[in-house]
């Protein structure tokens, strides 16, 4: 396996490798797909992918890409957004212009662009690729909204911060590895690991109950469930993988007993790993 390396989805400047070099060496992968295969095939180190955004919700491909790929989740960390609008030395945002950003980007900025009628938002692959090509194309009139890592890397000037229409934009990302190479594998977490959280994937029977069944499993031994998100199976129509997380560590007797009630009547589940937080 390569030493360190640790794959994300974007360009240098892009909020994944803001998360990635808390890890090791950021190596940019244009897709998440290429991201997971890289890991898979032991290219990189380990992963950082993006799994949800307070503000935009789940990232629903790479909750797919969990099934899909033999990988592990040994860690969480959390980036917070500071969108900033980037130009080329000497533009003004007051005349007519384009501004290129990730639709989610574009879409956390609508007060923005309620406030700058003359700014028409125009959607690019990426954060950090947009002010990439801002700058690689040399027209005052087009701007970018992507981090100030990004304005710095690319030679832009930060034109006005803190565009994001809320004030508490985060997202959250799961580092993940090979699962089979999760063994020895530590970064500097919290060592209480029964406030670290557990992810989980699990398929029901279409039986009356069932999903208050797998619920309960959880609820009786009082373990704090802190999400639960459902995807299409994609195998047979209107059947759904259901992820979820919750606090404490897969080795805990009590969690044990939980996941092994659970297998009891569920078709399939999975750990997905446990996990601590990396700051």
């Amino acid at each position: 396996m390569t030493n360190r390396l640790v794959a994300y989805q974007g360009e240098p400047g892009a909020y994944s490798e803001i998360a990635a070099l808390r890890f090791g060496e950021p190596r940019p992968f244009e897709t998440f797909d290429e991201a997971f295969y890289a890991v898979e095939h032991g290219d990189v180190f380990c992963a950082v992918v993006p799994i949800e955004n307070s503000l935009g919700g789940s990232i629903h491909h790479n909750y797919d890409l969990l099934m899909q790929h033999p990988v592990s989740i040994v860690a969480e960390t959390f980036v917070k957004v500071e969108h900033c609008l980037l130009g080329l030395p000497g533009a003004s945002v007051g005349s007519e212009g384009a501004v290129l950003s990730h639709p989610q980007a574009l879409a956390q900025c609508r007060n923005f662009f309620t406030a700058h009628r003359n700014l028409k938002p125009e959607v690019a692959y990426d954060t950090a690729g947009s002010a990439k090509m801002v700058a690689a194309g040399g027209d005052p009139s087009r701007f970018a909204i992507a981090s100030r890592r990004a304005g710095e890397l690319y030679g832009l000037d930060i034109l006005q911060e803190n565009l994001a229409d809320e004030e508490w934009n985060i997202t959250r990302f799961f580092c993940i590895t090979h699962e089979e190479h999760t063994t020895g594998i530590a970064f500097r977490t919290q060592p209480d690991i029964s406030r670290w959280k557990t992810s989980i994937v699990f398929t029901l029977p279409n039986e009356q109950g069932s999903l208050f069944k797998a619920m309960a499993t959880l609820a009786l031994r009082s373990i704090d469930m802190t999400k639960i998100e459902s995807r299409p199976s994609r195998k047979k129509a209107f059947e759904y993988f259901f992820y979820v997380d919750f606090i404490g560590h897969r080795d805990e007797q009590n969690i044990r007993n939980a996941l092994g009630h659970l297998g009891e009547f569920a078709t399939m589940v999975k750990v997905l790993g446990s996990y601590g937080i990396v700051e």
